[in-house]
């Protein structure tokens, strides 16, 4: 039967799965979701035996109904190779009384690999399928990770273009030096005078100017996006969910059918909304905690049932979580609201012109199988030389964010079901924060001092993505104002 997409924001448009990852961004401006939520067809006995690769086919045949088994399976062996330093491509790691979901492990460090791995596959696939003759420009904001596994995913694919915004003084030296060395003739990195939320403001604005789609059109170009606004970014990151409940069953640490707790450093909300959608589909997830930084709307959106933005913006550690506006709130928004796109809409609009918007007593209580918690920057620091001291593994500041959040709430609620948590970068994405948060005394050490030090303490191999940007030249040194990202966008693809 066959899966179709919705917008969140108007019940009449319907799309393949195929469309709408082409699209990315429904015509109205809201988000495709499901029609609903497929039930997982394999039991837990034998997802206990598959591979990372069979595992993703089982998930994703569910939500991309118009993929040929051929197509989807190709995709899938194409994004999970040898790309990923680890044969289980997302392996769990015991430390401490919990169990961390290694998501850092393809080539750019970091947990967008996940998906960004195979969505160049998805889109193309997707192009071919609905005779797309244009050529696809992906405009993607990034607060540091998305960018540059979007740049690594889509370089040099034939019939398609990146273009990557990220916040000039919002990201780490690493994260930077990683955008910024990117090859590939199809790529452009541009860094904008602002925060995060200009970035994704700036293209949410692109992907609706109708007379700049005109314009491309007439080009030969057309958007699509990266960001986890697309739903062929969000499906893949279901699957890990669903691998991690198996693996733990396979290794007797849970019963088929017992509970797990789920804790997820959330910004854009797209890594624990696919945790949400894996316990729709039959996973047995209890609670699903988001972790906030400093920048705690999330976590006052929880508490409170009102989203508010209008506040403080404050850069931190953990500077892939310093947003404001998280996206994906809207999908779950839709959901709770009974799947009332006009309701929906009318929220959205308020956080557009208002910067905030209340849910009503009942969806606040549809949330109950979530859990807000927030860790400073202080509890971030402690929490990752903590778990250094106590045994010697070393986690990057946004996992400690989620760390420190568990242990939190393990305390206050005396729930002893056993945690997933997500583990969303590798400590070398972020050495500087961490080793200061180990031991003080490293601040006079370079950046790539730092690096092998790290090494030294931990004991885990440099990765090659750090290696190769030691001596890379940099190739993308455009910087613009926050009004000035379309005119370097029609610049770029040489428009208007």
């Amino acid at each position: 039967m066959e899966l179709y997409y919705k917008s969140t924001r108007n019940a009449e448009e319907k799309v393949s799965a195929s469309q709408a990852i082409l699209k990315g961004l429904a015509d109205d401006g809201g988000l495709f979701v499901p029609e609903q939520i497929p039930h997982l067809d394999v039991d837990m006995e034998r997802l206990a035996g598959m591979s990372y690769q069979e595992t993703a086919y089982e998930v994703m045949k569910l939500f991309f109904t118009d993929f040929e088994e051929d197509e989807l399976k190709n995709c899938i062996n194409k994004a999970y190779d040898e790309k990923f330093d680890t044969k289980e491509i997302a392996p769990v790691r015991q430390a401490d009384g919990a169990y961390y979901l290694e998501l850092f492990h393809g080539a750019t460090i970091a947990f967008k690999d996940m998906a960004l791995s195979i969505l160049p596959h998805l889109l193309t696939t997707s192009a071919k399928k609905n005779n797309v003759h244009n050529e696809i420009v992906i405009l993607t904001a990034t607060s540091g990770d998305t960018g540059k596994a979007a740049l690594a995913g889509f370089a040099d694919v034939p019939g398609t273009r990146i273009i990557v915004f990220y916040p000039r003084d919002g990201v780490s030296p690493i994260q930077e030096k990683q955008m910024v060395t990117q090859k590939g003739a199809n790529t452009f990195v541009v860094g904008i005078r602002g925060n995060f939320d200009d970035a994704q403001t700036g293209v949410k604005r692109m992907f609706g100017d109708k007379e700049l789609a005109k314009e491309m059109e007439e080009a030969g170009f057309q958007f699509s996006s990266a960001n986890s606004i697309n739903i062929g970014r969000l499906v893949p990151q279901v699957v890990y969910y669903v691998y991690a409940y198996a693996k733990l069953v396979a290794a007797g640490e849970l019963t088929v059918g017992e509970e797990m707790n789920v804790v997820v450093p959330t910004g854009n909300f797209g890594n624990i909304l696919a945790a949400y959608y894996a316990k729709n589909m039959g996973i047995p997830i209890g609670k699903l905690i988001c972790a906030s930084n400093d920048n705690k709307v999330l976590y006052d959106f929880f508490a409170t049932g009102e989203y508010n933005r209008n506040r403080e913006f404050i850069l931190t550690t953990s500077p892939s979580m310093d947003i404001l506006i998280s996206s994906n709130l809207e999908r779950l928004i839709y959901k709770i609201a009974g799947e009332d796109a006009e309701r929906t809409a009318i929220l959205m609009n308020a956080l557009q012109t208002e910067g905030k918007y209340e849910i009503t007593p009942e969806m606040k209580a549809a949330l109950k199988e979530f859990e807000g918690g927030f860790a400073t920057e202080e509890e971030v620091a402690d929490e990752i030389k903590k778990l250094y001291e106590n045994t010697g593994y070393v986690i990057d500041t946004h996992t400690a964010v989620a760390s420190r959040v568990y242990r939190e709430y393990g305390k206050k609620t005396g729930d002893t079901r056993k945690t997933i948590i997500a583990s969303t970068a590798s400590p070398y994405k972020f050495t500087r924060s961490v080793m200061d948060a180990i031991d003080s005394g490293y601040g006079a050490m370079s950046d790539f001092e730092l690096v092998d030090e790290l090494c030294r303490i931990s004991g885990v191999k440099v990765p090659q993505a750090i290696e190769e940007i030691r001596t890379a030249p940099v190739l993308h040194d455009t910087v613009v104002e926050r009004d000035g990202m379309k005119e370097v966008v029609k610049k770029n693809l040489g428009i208007g």
